[in-house]
């Protein structure tokens, strides 16, 4: 009963989100702004996968609609989901959103297959239950679920499993000096719950999927910055652009993994068309074993 009971204190909270906020819509306000530009830097990673205009996508977790409004961009027919539809509901009214439904991730209310990809960006890490959450994402897809999220790294990182061997053998709450956000909670209540490439790929074989793919990205944010003003402040702009292109020099040279990581976890084998864009944009692809002993 107490694992049930958090599970829907975690849920009301995030419900509640939203409501307090008085500039909900700033990004959507201010496509000119290098907040904006920080996170289409994110929403660029899934070109590979937007070259269908026939496609149907559902967004799951997209409190404000952010990541509806930038695919409908694309002049893609998105539905956008939220376990709170009070955002929603206004930006329908703003015209931000076209369609949109209150779900809650772990019993999405959509048939088996009801969309080509469903997309989780930055909402999968605030989940209770996030496995519960991706199963039912991968049901209602038909071709791939497309998370981008926080990555683990007490597993993406050798240094820190290396350490983390020794500093055990003393105690294993001796990490936790090394390790300052192990146990890494956010203010609506939620524990942060990062990816990571091995465990999607065990979800993925575990039900016989053909292939995954993954790609990782930098961010930088500060709240010394003002992120809301225009990417013609250069001085911003470039020192945002600096710490990034740091972090992806650290990255590249196997010192430390990326901060976000695009996951596809894809239900059927892409296409050639879209396997050589995903090549270009540096996307990893695996092809996966299937199971010799179920036909």
């Amino acid at each position: 009963m107490v694992n049930q009971d958090f599970k829907a204190q975690s849920y009301a909270a995030h419900e509640q989100h939203y409501k307090s906020s008085q500039k909900v819509f700033r990004r959507l306000e201010n496509k000119e702004s290098i907040d904006f530009w920080r996170h289409e830097r994110m929403y660029n990673t899934l070109s590979p996968f937007i070259q269908d205009k026939k496609d149907r996508w559902l967004t799951v977790g997209d409190g404000v609609g952010t990541d509806a409004n930038w695919l409908q961009d694309q002049s893609l027919a998105v539905v956008a989901s939220d376990i709170s539809d009070v955002i929603l509901t206004k930006a329908h009214e703003k015209g931000y959103v076209k369609e949109f439904s209150k779900e809650n991730a772990e019993h999405l209310s959509f048939d088996d297959c009801s969309f080509d990809y469903v997309f989780c960006k930055e909402a999968y890490h605030h989940f209770p239950r996030p496995y519960m959450a991706l199963y039912e994402m991968i049901r209602v897809s038909s071709k791939a679920v497309i998370l981008i999220e926080p990555e683990d790294i007490g597993i993406q990182m050798p240094l820190m499993i290396f350490i983390k061997n020794i500093l055990d053998k003393i105690s294993p709450t001796m990490i936790n000096k090394v390790w300052k956000n192990r146990f890494s909670f956010e203010e609506v209540g939620n524990y942060v719950y990062k990816v990571s490439e091995r465990e999607l790929e065990k979800v993925a074989m575990g039900i016989n999927l053909p292939c995954i793919a993954f790609k990782g990205i930098n961010d930088y944010y500060s709240t010394s910055l003002d992120l809301s003003l225009s990417t013609s402040k250069q001085k911003i702009l470039n020192k945002v652009k600096s710490k990034i292109k740091f972090k992806n020099l650290l990255c590249q040279l196997g010192i430390v993994p990326y901060q976000l990581k695009t996951c596809i976890i894809f239900k059927t084998t892409p296409t050639s068309q879209v396997k050589t864009s995903m090549k270009k944009q540096g996307y990893k692809f695996i092809e996966l074993a299937k199971n010799p002993y179920l036909k």
